[in-house]
């Protein structure tokens, strides 16, 4: 981590001395003189628009955020070296008038899952880091020509938290551990743990995240924080670390959901090299911000899926959602989402197989580190670090799962997708419902190695096996911690379900920034 802290000091030198305040943990105090934890991203493009902030000023601010704060949260394993001279740049268009959309000048986090030629892409893993990507993901190529400043790289659970059974969120070899920012001893949950706490710590206007199944809702309602996982297809993989062409797809990580409704229309778009793009629609929206409509909840009829008696406080705070949005105009209905079980049982042995199938053809691209999942297995064995936290069951299983043409996994994969598809499908025109509306997260856990992640509920699921969109939205908390509830609708209902949640979080501002409390107690 030393390197990381040289190369945080040397980006946050390169501004005057003094041009920003002394660092303290408050989420408002940069200098910039308004709360940027609260500013979004249409209100930052409106000062620069009439000179009263700079993309330099702003990616300075970050720097600097991250150079004092990240070192409790530990989520940002890298910024880029050239995140100043891009924000130069985008001032320089700004000045001539040639601003290239609502994400010009725009600091943005990746998780550590997604290549860029600027710096490696380790997937968490000590067996990647001297391995540079020969080109840039497909997504960050278009957050590039959107203007976007890539700030750096956001630790996650190693390997997308798919090598052991017993794993711990937020852990790589690379990063070590991530914390959540609002009590640190507690956990960050699922794979794009660093990106989720590095927007909550307000370390980045956006993050990008990864999701195979909930990992970007997860770490957005234990962090506080909106995370879109958008219909599969939407966004390119193209360059991003696999588990599965099946259900993995990247998507924005934000504060405010009109900032992850701009972030998606920038990243969304057809890439030939991602055959799951070649479907989205022709009219599908490309402005999915110019759609949030603060009255999109009324009239709409909307499923409440409670999972209910698993948790007090989530019990309580979906109650409290279903309340504001009865206020808000919907008709509420309460639906239990058939075929769980049965989704479950095939949707981990299919994973295994796509697993090495498509990690094995991801490493091709990777030359001068283990070139495929059973090198990685001996890699692993044989690190002094890798192995220390917990073990890695699911590489070993996928070493061992049947060939991608097996009759048997070929049944699990079309079980798995038909039934999560139909679980939806079938709640929303048997009701007719606009959307269904579920508690994203319960309240973290303490990080504990030795016990692994302590989920006690989620409802990421059937969206992420589907293929359908889903986005959190801060609902409310448990004491300190936080509660999401998530918005999750049909194929390519992403502009839907991105208005609920923003109508929703319009009614019901439950966000607020970490204090960073060392810990609970037991």
């Amino acid at each position: 981590m030393d390197a990381v802290n040289r190369l945080r000091s040397a980006a946050v030198l390169v501004v005057l001395a003094g041009s920003l305040l002394a660092p303290v943990p408050a989420a408002a105090a940069t200098g910039l003189g308004f709360d940027l934890d609260a500013a979004t991203i249409p209100e930052l493009q409106q000062r620069m628009d009439h000179g009263g902030l700079t993309a330099v000023r702003l990616t300075t601010a970050y720097l600097h955020r991250i150079d004092s704060v990240d070192g409790k949260v530990r989520s940002v394993v890298a910024v880029d070296p050239g995140a100043l001279r891009a924000a130069a740049a985008s001032d320089a268009r700004r000045r001539a008038h040639r601003t290239l959309g609502q994400l010009d000048g725009i600091p943005v986090l990746l998780k550590d899952n997604i290549d860029t030629r600027a710096q490696p892409a380790t997937a968490g893993s000590r067996a990647l880091p001297r391995s540079r990507p020969a080109a840039d993901a497909a997504l960050v190529n278009r957050l590039q020509r959107g203007g976007a400043v890539i700030l750096g790289k956001t630790n996650l659970s190693e390997w997308a938290n798919f090598r052991s059974t017993h794993s711990t969120s937020g852990w790589s070899g690379i990063g070590g551990q991530t914390n959540n920012p609002y009590v640190l001893d507690r956990n960050p949950c699922g794979s794009s743990s660093g990106s989720g706490a590095a927007v909550a710590a307000t370390l980045a206007q956006v993050a990008i995240g990864t999701e195979t199944d909930g990992s970007i809702v997860c770490p957005a309602g234990a962090n506080d924080v909106v995370g879109e996982k958008p219909t599969l297809g939407l966004v390119s993989r193209t360059g991003v670390v696999p588990i599965s062409a099946e259900q993995d797809t990247a998507g924005p990580m934000a504060r405010h959901v009109v900032d992850a409704a701009v972030t998606l229309s920038v990243l969304q778009g057809r890439d030939p090299a991602d055959p799951a793009t070649a479907a989205i629609p022709a009219g599908q929206p490309r402005d999915y911000a110019a759609l949030l409509n603060p009255g999109a909840l009324r009239g709409a009829r909307i499923g409440v899926w409670r999972l209910a008696g698993l948790d007090a406080d989530v019990d309580r705070v979906v109650g409290d959602a279903v309340r504001t949005l009865t206020a808000r105009g919907a008709t509420v209905v309460d639906v239990d989402l058939p075929y769980q079980d049965r989704i479950g049982a095939a949707e981990t042995p299919a994973l295994l197989t796509e697993f090495k199938r498509d990690l094995d053809a991801y490493l091709t691209h990777r030359p001068g580190h283990p070139a495929t999942l059973d090198e990685l297995i001996a890699f692993n064995r044989r690190d002094p670090v890798e192995l220390s936290k917990f073990g890695q069951e699911l590489f070993e299983q996928a070493a061992a799962a049947p060939a991608p043409t097996d009759p048997t996994y070929r049944q699990q994969r079309a079980t798995a997708t038909s039934l999560a598809q139909r679980s939806i499908d079938e709640t929303l025109a048997r009701l007719h419902l606009d959307a269904i509306v579920a508690p994203t997260n319960s309240p973290a856990w303490k990080t504990d190695y030795a016990a692994g992640d302590a989920f006690v509920l989620g409802s990421s699921t059937p969206a992420a096996v589907a293929g359908y969109p889903n986005v959190s939205v801060p609902a409310g908390f448990a004491g300190p911690l936080p509660i999401g509830v998530s918005f999750f609708a049909g194929r390519w209902s992403d502009a839907r379900v991105l208005a609920f949640a923003a109508a929703f979080e319009r009614a019901a501002p439950a966000r607020r920034a970490p204090a960073f409390l060392p810990t609970l107690g037991s």
